[in-house]
C-alpha cells in the first residue's frame, strides 16, 4: 500500500500545472509535488496517477514514489493568491504526492536531440502509454523528466503526470479495450520504439493479480462516487477487467509508423507557416510563441 505522509510546510504552487499541485515537505522529512483532491481534473486524474504510475513502476520503468499525503489547509495559509487557497480549502484531507527529483529537468525537443534513449525502453514508455490510453506524452509536452542531472550516476529518464492517461473511466459504456489511438506524436517516437519487443516483454506481466493489487492502493474515497457502481470493489474490478482485456488485444492497438525527427520539423514547419499566413501584417514578423513546448518547467526554481 501507499505509505501516508503528513504535510508539515507548504513550499510553493506550480503554476506550471493545470491542475495547480504545490510542493510540501511532510513529516517523514520529504519532498513532494501534491496532486490536490480538490484540483478542476477531480479525483479521477489521482485514481489515473496511481493506476498508471503504479503500473509503471512494476513494470521496471523509473517513476517517482508516490504516496498519500494528508493535508490541512492551514499549512499553506500564507499563499497570496485566492485562487490556490480556494484550491487547497476544497482539498483538506488525504491527497496525492510525487517524490520529488531535485534539480530534474523537462525533456523538451532541445535535450531529446542530444539525450540518448534505448529503442527498447522508448518502447515500453510507449507501450505503457497504449495500454493506458495517456495521450498526455507528446513532442510538445511530454510529461517525462531527466534526472539526475549532476552528480556520478548517469542522468535517467523519469515518467511523470498520468492525470490525463485512462481516457476510457470519463465514459465507461463507450468503453472499447481494443480501440487504437493516434500516438504518431508521442514524445519518444523518434527514438524508433520497439513496441513488439516491448509487448512480448510486458504483456504477460501485466496479470489480474498485479492490476488488483495495484487497484488496492486507489483510496475507497477515490472511488466512492464513481457512478454505474455500487461501490469503490466494483470500480476496481472495472478497471481490472477493462485493463486486462485491453493488454490481451494489443494486436490491435499496437502502436506503429512513428514520423522521424525530419519528419516532425517538416510538419512543424507546415503548422507555423499556417499559423503565420493567418495573422495581421503587423503580426507576422513577431514570433510565433504558440509554437514553442509547453513542458519546459524546471521544478528545482520552485524550491530557491
Amino acid at each position: 500500500m501507499l505509505r501516508e505522509v503528513t504535510a508539515t510546510r507548504y513550499v510553493a504552487p506550480l503554476h506550471s500545472g493545470g491542475s495547480v499541485p504545490g510542493v510540501v515537505e511532510a513529516d517523514d522529512l520529504g519532498t513532494y509535488v501534491v496532486k490536490f483532491t480538490g484540483s478542476a481534473q477531480g479525483r479521477k486524474a489521482l485514481v489515473a496517477e496511481v493506476i498508471v504510475g503504479e503500473l509503471a513502476r512494476a513494470l521496471g520503468l523509473r517513476f517517482p514514489e508516490l504516496v498519500l499525503v494528508h493535508f490541512d489547509p492551514a499549512v499553506a495559509d500564507a499563499e497570496p493568491h485566492q485562487e490556490v487557497r480556494e484550491l487547497h480549502a476544497a482539498s483538506a484531507g488525504v491527497n496525492l504526492g510525487m517524490d520529488h527529483l531535485p534539480g530534474a529537468r523537462d525533456f523538451t525537443p532541445e535535450i531529446a536531440r542530444v539525450f540518448p534513449v534505448d529503442p527498447l525502453e522508448a518502447g515500453k514508455v510507449v507501450w505503457l502509454d497504449a495500454l493506458t490510453v495517456n495521450v498526455d506524452r507528446t513532442v510538445h509536452s511530454s510529461n517525462l523528466m531527466v534526472w539526475p542531472t549532476l552528480g556520478v550516476a548517469p542522468p535517467r529518464l523519469w515518467l511523470i503526470d498520468h492525470g490525463a492517461a485512462l481516457v476510457f473511466h470519463h465514459r465507461w459504456d463507450g468503453a472499447d479495450p481494443a480501440k487504437a489511438y493516434d500516438f504518431r506524436h508521442h514524445a519518444l517516437g523518434h527514438y524508433g520504439p520497439d513496441v513488439r519487443a516491448a509487448d512480448a516483454e510486458l504483456a504477460p506481466r501485466v496479470t489480474e493479480e498485479l492490476l488488483r493489487g495495484i487497484l488496492a492502493e486507489v483510496p475507497d474515497a477515490w472511488l466512492a462516487d464513481e457512478p454505474g457502481f455500487a461501490g469503490p470493489d466494483e470500480a476496481r474490478e472495472a478497471y481490472v477487467t477493462y485493463l486486462h482485456a485491453r493488454v490481451r488485444s494489443s494486436e490491435a492497438w499496437l502502436p506503429t509508423g512513428f514520423p522521424s525527427r525530419e519528419e516532425l520539423a517538416a510538419e512543424e514547419a507546415v503548422r507555423a507557416a499556417r499559423t503565420r499566413q493567418g495573422r495581421p501584417a503587423w503580426l507576422k514578423q513577431v514570433p510565433d510563441l504558440h509554437g514553442k513546448p509547453a513542458a519546459q518547467q524546471d521544478w528545482s526554481v520552485h524550491l530557491g
